[in-house]
């Protein structure tokens, strides 16, 4: 297992984020992207298990976990702002960007924007859309009934719901720790910017090697909802996770982690950036 080393980035006229590191200095960076409610230990069981041929980095987002909480602007372009301002504080030139969940959103608006800093996409268990997605409409709703702080109830199930089988009893308790940690002002603004963003404009102008996840029992994305990240995206590879709910890299970490080392090792060489 390699050591996971927890630092800070003070972004240029961004809030200062905390994010873990792991992996070797020669191996070729990764950038773990989280999405809503979750931070950096999202990608801890993959980043306790990356290979040589990696290095690994996973800040944790404006609003949530421990990072600073500025009184707006959690849009999904944003995020993806911070993003680029966080490849610039952590000095890394290009990266493979591997974005979960409502994370991959304001990923790949980076690797749109800004394909040179981009050696590859991965998109795990990521929307192509949320037009006319009931599930998740239904959890945005509820959140506008909610005051802080986050009943640990909601938490739970929310954490409850990422996956089709039971998660190690420990990594559960983690991530609900950290969905609490979120003020409820930051999920609501969060959703409420990802259902009134054009979601399928940001598939646009992604020119970079892409690789689609999906696990086969998302109760959340459908397989035609991914398709339309494929028909955007040319070339973009495709594997689908059978028995495996929305956080595939929660459920199945080794396969996940094995699948993006391949896919690392092809579009980008091991080697600084």
């Amino acid at each position: 297992m390699t050591v996971i080393s927890l630092k800070t980035a003070r972004l240029r006229e961004g809030p200062t984020l905390p994010y873990a590191e792991a992996g070797y200095p020669g191996g070729t960076p990764v950038v773990f992207v989280h999405g809503l409610a979750d931070s950096w230990w999202s990608f801890e069981p993959l980043l306790r298990r990356l290979p040589p041929s990696l290095h690994g980095y996973a800040p944790t987002q404006r609003g949530h976990g421990d990072a600073e909480r500025p009184p707006d602007g959690y849009a999904p372009e944003d995020f993806a702002a911070d993003l680029v301002a966080f490849l610039d504080a952590a000095e890394i030139p290009r990266a493979v960007l591997v974005g979960a969940s409502s994370g991959g959103i304001a990923a790949r608006i980076v690797a749109g924007s800004h394909p040179d800093r981009i050696a590859g996409l991965a998109l795990l268990g990521v929307p192509a859309t949320l037009a006319g997605n009931a599930a998740a409409d239904a959890w945005a709703e509820r959140l506008d009934g909610l005051a802080d702080p986050v009943p640990r109830a909601f938490a739970e199930e929310f954490v409850a719901a990422m996956s089709a089988g039971p998660l190690a009893r420990g990594f559960a308790e983690t991530m609900v720790e950290e969905a609490v940690k979120v003020p409820v002002r930051v999920w609501r603004e969060t959703a409420h910017a990802l259902r009134d963003t054009d979601l399928r404009a940001t598939l646009g102008g992604i020119l970079v090697p892409t690789l689609v996840v999906w696990g086969e029992q998302d109760p959340f994305l459908t397989r035609d909802d991914q398709q339309t990240i494929l028909d955007a995206v040319h070339g973009a590879a495709f594997l689908s996770y059978e028995g495996t709910g929305h956080a595939v890299h929660w459920e199945r970490p080794e396969r996940v982690l094995a699948d993006l080392t391949a896919f690392a090792t092809r579009v980008a060489p091991a080697g600084p950036a």
